[in-house]
């Protein structure tokens, strides 16, 4: 090959490998350029799009943010006692990724063994690849303690977060636990007050913000924000602990010796404001362990079921508040709502003689609606003597002079149609029927209060306004609010919604009630020294519901000239000897009015002494103080005085002081009780159990009272109606048992 064909050979394959080499440059440059476009893209992006996004997290990066829990407000009864507080606490979390692989056995044995909780749990968040894990909250004091002089002796500087928590506590436990409700773990309110009040009571968070560094210390810098909380405030209920406390010792007692597989509740209002003084379910719950059935019978039951979904609704029937949540058929009690409207329209006086009959049924049409003492009709009375016998058939025929379409008007201005607008949670409202649906069976069974169904609240709420001189208040049970931060307090004032019926009509329906009282079906809620009126309700389940079985209650006002107090007793299948509303549930109210009216300071009529007021088949005799004498004296003036005495000592009567006597001087005893004396040694008593008197004569209740070592004290003459303390109940030898007799009573619906 010739030198110029070489030459130019070489010169070709430059010239290809120039535009290779070009090409690879120019794809290259485009790449480069195409990065840059994308990078600046990017840039723009992030500056531009996310920018506030980055901005946050480089903040959190840099920044402890710490969260300043406020306090929640606290709950006062009206006397000022604390029935809902909250007390500072902690939470304890880690930073899994922050522990050392060699300390995360460590740390979670430390874990599990100071806050008591299962080591493999534990274990788990140790290890666990999340950037956060809460290990307990609500933590008290002396566990933070113990973490944290673990944390010091184990030089464990991080991973490890302490921070600051508040926890709801109940002092009362039980105290009208299904009125106030209770709150979760992080404290929020769930139920009844507490989650009605929730916005008040809860508050506003604060915060510190500050630097931190790359090994999260916190960095000094003047820029640190303290942002203060907002503590919740406190709220002050109507409620008064002291009648709330009678309230419910006398319902838990009526369930129990009733046997009223249902429960019961009690309300008490002061009709004149609308405050409700006392709201009581049983059986109730213990608010510091919500989750947790209190009574044996709940447990048994709820331990039964096997789903959570049963359990669950279990507990959430347990914490209802009855009173306000659930509707029942009133009975007899309605029977004044029905005669304050017959008088208030003038379709009825109050002592027209033959103004009804009672033949012990009543025709409507195909329907013969009996009353309750068909076998023995009342045969002709006056208003006065229907409502005093309870006579279905009178109230029938009273009905159907009103008309349903004047009932519903004041079944309206009662406030029966709406709910009450009472400041807690849970409200329902009544069932009615439709007005045009109303037919004439309808109208007959309305009018003795059956076939239709109202709250507990709703009922003593027009009582109470009849009780008010015809004047319709809301319920209260919240009355102040109060700053816990300032002190400045937010009052909020009774609110009157209507005159329903005029004062006349309110006085001559007192009059009825307090006759029904003295001389009818409620004689077993006369007390004496106190002018008492009220109305017993028995109302039977419809065929559909049959195995919710009676319902017993019981409404009384006192004192009747001026009514300070109304009082509702309600009880849900009872089961026991008795299921007629004056039977059960008068008694109930009796009792609770018989130390509420002392408590308020109401003056009793009665100037006579208990003893006085005793079967006077008994003389009594007041029990000497020997408590500081020897054995020998004080058996010696105990015998001179009528009693039987028991000594407990060790050592010579006439050397043996006596440090104790059961029972305790200044009550009175009828002759040949027994009384028991121990000295300084003797410090353990023995105890026995309260047997059941109820239906026993006098004689017959000491004899059943002696044979268990026992004192008596006797109010009243017939048979027992109530007993405190009630049956089963353990109590020291010795003890006096209180008791009232009546009568027994043969019409008591």
């Amino acid at each position: 090959m010739s030198t110029k064909r070489k030459n130019y050979k070489v010169k070709e394959a430059e010239k290809s490998l120039h535009k290779s080499i070009s090409k690879k440059v120019l794809i290259c440059a485009g790449c480069i350029v195409l990065l840059l476009f994308l990078l600046a893209i990017r840039i723009f992006w992030i500056q531009f799009i996310d920018g506030d996004s980055y901005k946050m997290m480089a903040y959190n990066q840099q920044t402890i943010n710490q969260v300043i829990s406020p306090n929640r407000g606290t709950i006062y009864d009206s006397t000022g006692k604390p029935l809902a507080v909250s007390a500072g606490v902690d939470t304890v979390s880690i930073n899994p990724t922050y522990i050392k692989a060699k300390n995360k056995e460590k740390v979670a044995k430390a874990l599990s063994d100071i806050l008591s909780l299962d080591y493999n749990t534990v274990l788990d968040k140790v290890n666990s690849t999340s950037a956060f894990q809460t290990i307990a909250r609500k933590v008290e004091h002396d566990q933070i303690e113990s973490l944290k002089t673990w944390m010091n002796d184990n030089k464990i500087t991080k991973g490890i977060n302490i921070d600051e928590d508040s926890k709801r506590y109940y002092p009362y436990n039980n105290l009208a636990s299904n009125l106030i409700g209770f709150c979760s773990n992080d404290n929020r309110g769930l139920s009844g007050i507490e989650y009605k009040w929730n916005s008040v009571l809860t508050g506003t968070p604060g915060r510190i913000v500050s630097l931190k560094g790359s090994k999260s210390q916190e960095i000094p810098n003047d820029n640190e924000q303290y942002i203060p909380a907002e503590n919740g405030s406190d709220i002050v209920l109507t409620i008064d602990y002291n009648l709330q406390s009678i309230a419910e010792k006398y319902l838990k007692q009526a369930v129990e010796e009733n046997q009223c597989s249902r429960g019961g509740n009690v309300i008490i209002i002061e009709p004149s404001t609308g405050d409700i003084k006392a709201m009581a379910t049983y059986p109730d719950y213990n608010l510091n362990t919500p989750s947790e059935p209190y009574t044996t019978s709940q447990r048994t039951a709820y331990n039964a079921l096997t789903s959570q979904e049963d359990r669950n609704h279990f507990l959430e029937e347990m914490r209802k508040n009855v009173a306000v949540s659930n509707g029942y058929e009133p009975g007899s009690t309605f029977k004044i709502i029905t005669a304050a409207i017959g008088l208030e329209e003038g379709k009825v006086s109050t002592d027209t003689k033959n103004d009804f009959y009672c033949s012990g049924t009543e025709q409507i049409y195909d329907t013969a609606i009996k009353c309750w003492r068909y076998y023995n009709p009342h045969g002709y009375q006056t208003l006065r003597e229907a409502l005093e016998h309870s006579c279905n058939p009178a109230f029938m025929q009273l009905g159907a002079r009103i008309g349903t379409r004047t009932l519903y008007q004041y079944y309206k201005a009662f406030g029966l149609f709406d709910k009450t607008g009472i400041d807690t949670a849970g409200e329902t409202n009544s069932i009615f029927y439709n007005e045009d649906d109303v037919g004439p069976v309808d109208l007959a069974t309305m009018s003795f209060g059956q076939r239709f169904t109202i709250t507990p609240l709703q009922l003593i709420t027009a009582v109470s306004a009849i009780a008010n001189d015809g004047v319709l208040m809301k319920p209260r049970v919240v009355k102040q609010v109060v700053n816990s931060d300032t002190g400045v307090i937010t009052n909020i004032e009774p609110q009157k919604v209507r005159e329903v019926v005029s004062k006349t009509t309110s006085d001559k329906i007192k009059d009825l009630m307090y006759s029904v009282v003295q001389d009818g079906t409620g004689r077993y809620a006369k007390l004496d020294g106190y002018s008492v009126g009220g109305k017993s309700g028995t109302s039977e389940p419809t065929y559909s519901k049959k195995d919710d079985g009676y319902t017993s209650s019981f409404i009384a006002i006192s004192p009747v000239e001026n009514p300070q107090l109304v009082v509702l007793v309600t009880l849900y299948k009872p089961q026991g000897k008795k299921y007629q509303g004056g039977e059960t549930a008068g008694p109930v109210v009796r009792q609770i009015l018989s130390e509420a009216l002392p408590y308020l300071g109401i003056p009793s009529s009665n100037t006579a002494t208990t003893s006085n007021s005793n079967d006077s088949d008994y003389a009594t005799t007041i029990l000497p103080d020997v408590k500081g004498k020897t054995m020998e004296e004080a058996e010696k003036i105990l015998k001179n005085a009528g009693f039987y005495v028991s000594s407990h000592t060790s050592k010579q009567a006439s050397e043996a002081i006596v440090q104790d006597q059961v029972p305790k001087s200044g009550v009175s005893l009828i002759s040949g009780s027994q009384i028991y004396l121990y000295d300084e040694e003797q410090t353990e008593h023995s105890s026995t159990t309260v047997p059941d008197l109820k239906g026993l004569t006098s004689s017959q209740a000491i004899n059943a009272l002696k044979s268990k070592n026992l004192n008596i004290s006797i109010e009243g003459s017939g048979k027992v109606i109530s007993q405190t303390p009630t049956s089963g109940t353990s109590t020291e030898v010795g003890s006096m048992i209180h008791v009232t007799l009546m009568d027994e009573i043969k019409d008591a619906y």
